[in-house]
Parts: C-alpha cells; sequence; structure tokens
C-alpha cells in the first residue's frame, strides 16, 4: 500500500531557519515572506539596516518571525562572523547581487569584479562558512536546501531591440556571473548531496518593477510579448517556486535548475 502523503504539509517549513541575501530588494522582500508565511524563522540579510529594519517590522506586523543580519556578503570576514552566530540554517537564499549599469564602452575589471563577487563567490563563501549550521539543520530535520538566485539572462542573452534606450538592456558583466552562478551550483549540489544538503538554482525571467512598467507601458508590452504566457510576472508569481526547492517538496531534487520566465528562454 502505497505511503499517503499531505501534499500541502510538503512546503511547510516550520520550526526551520532561513537566510535570504538581498532580503530587501524587489524579489528579496517577496521571497522573505513566502518562506516566513510557510513557518520559517527568516534571517534578512542586505547592507542597508533601515530598509531591513523596515521589512522586518512589517513581516513581525503581520505575526511572522524574522530578524535583521545587516553584512556585506563582499567582505568575506564579516560574512563569516555574522554567520557564525547561528547554529542552524535549514534554507540559504543566495539572492544578493551588486551592479553597477553601463555600456561595454564604459565597463572597467572593477565592474565584473564586483558582480561575480556578490553573486558568485559570495555565495561559495556563504554555503562554505554556514556548513555547520545547514549540517546541524540536517541532523535536526533531516535535509538542508540551498537556493541560488541566477537569471534567465545567465543563459540567453539580452536583446537590446527591446528596450527604449539599448543603454538600459542587462549589462554585460551581470549574465556571465548568472551563468557563472548556475555551475557553481550544480558543483555544490555534487560535493553536498552525500551530506543531505540540496542546491539548487532557481532562473527567474522578466518580473520588471511596477514603476518601470507604469514608466514606460511600450517597453513592458515588449518584454510581455517576448514569453509564452504574453505578460511578465509579478513579484509574487516568485514565491511558489522557491518554496517548492527551499522545503520538502523538492526532497529529491538537487543540482537542478528551475526557471521561471514565462517560457521565454523555451522559444
Amino acid at each position: 500500500m502505497a505511503a499517503r502523503v499531505n501534499g500541502l504539509a510538503l512546503f511547510r517549513l516550520d520550526g526551520r531557519v532561513a537566510l535570504v541575501t538581498g532580503a530587501a530588494g524587489h524579489l528579496g522582500r517577496v521571497m522573505s515572506r513566502a518562506l516566513a508565511e510557510a513557518g520559517a524563522h527568516v534571517v534578512l540579510n542586505g547592507r542597508n539596516e533601515s530598509r531591513l529594519r523596515d521589512l522586518a517590522g512589517e513581516m513581525k506586523a503581520s505575526g511572522l518571525s524574522a530578524e535583521c543580519a545587516p553584512f556585506d556578503v563582499m567582505d568575506s570576514a564579516q560574512l563569516r562572523q555574522s554567520l557564525s552566530r547561528y547554529g542552524r540554517l535549514d534554507v540559504i537564499v543566495n539572492n544578493a547581487v551588486t551592479m553597477t549599469p553601463g555600456s561595454m564602452a564604459a565597463l572597467g575589471a572593477s565592474d565584473f569584479e564586483s558582480v561575480y563577487r556578490s553573486a558568485v563567490t559570495a555565495a561559495f563563501e556563504i554555503v562554505r562558512s554556514a556548513l555547520p549550521a545547514l549540517r546541524a539543520a540536517v541532523r535536526d530535520a533531516g535535509e538542508a536546501s540551498v537556493v541560488n538566485i541566477s537569471s534567465m539572462y545567465g543563459a540567453v542573452a539580452p536583446d537590446s531591440r527591446i528596450y527604449s534606450d539599448p543603454g538600459q538592456a542587462s549589462p554585460l558583466h551581470y549574465g556571465p556571473a548568472k551563468a557563472a552562478l548556475l555551475q557553481l551550483t550544480r558543483h555544490l549540489a555534487a560535493e553536498l548531496g552525500p551530506e543531505k544538503i540540496r542546491v539548487n538554482a532557481l532562473v527567474p525571467g522578466p518580473f520588471p518593477r511596477e514603476e518601470v512598467t507604469g514608466r514606460d507601458p511600450e517597453f513592458a508590452a515588449r518584454l510581455a510579448a517576448r514569453t509564452m504566457l504574453g505578460r511578465t510576472g509579478a513579484a509574487a508569481e516568485i514565491a511558489g517556486p522557491l518554496l517548492f526547492l527551499a522545503s520538502p517538496a523538492s526532497s529529491f531534487v538537487t543540482g537542478a535548475t528551475l526557471i521561471a520566465d514565462g517560457g521565454w528562454t523555451a522559444w
């Protein structure tokens, strides 16, 4: 007789601790709330302590559990010191990225170094520094999960023709870093799989901010036309894919890339 499965319970994170980097950003806020609403205590990371405090206050006012952990993920010493305070981490969401837009002519080596350090090197350092806390989660709950937030521009190049100003297109240093994060995900999954620490990548597509689409509806329409669903994503729609990868619902999924782009990269 097959075991009965409570589908909804698989997505619960009650009693678990989740770290979200870049927590106060556009999608970071949604991901943080989603994890908390599933029952997790969420550690909110970012460099802007004021924004983190505001987010934590909003979450607590809604009855959710959260705390602030303001540190720069590019500062390895500060990162290690901050993470050493946590005896258990069940979920890590590597979402932070530091990027200054610029044309090909304006970009320098430091721009590439900054986006790579914040998106790739930092993700590695966070996982390595948090290994004792991840292993504690495995002992207590049977597994731990790392979710690396990549981008569709880690898989395909941006089409500058859809932007009102070609200079607004995703810059040349962003996509290569996000592509490297996908490969780091696979390597970490292979390394940590025997320890029951799962590592997967979530790849968002077009999730423009409301102020962007409101300011330039024609641009928004061009973005929407590139997806198979004929629309862009609402920020809230990142919650479901994230919860799947973070929770026991994906207990046999590791080294995988989950694409949430409305079909953009499947044409």
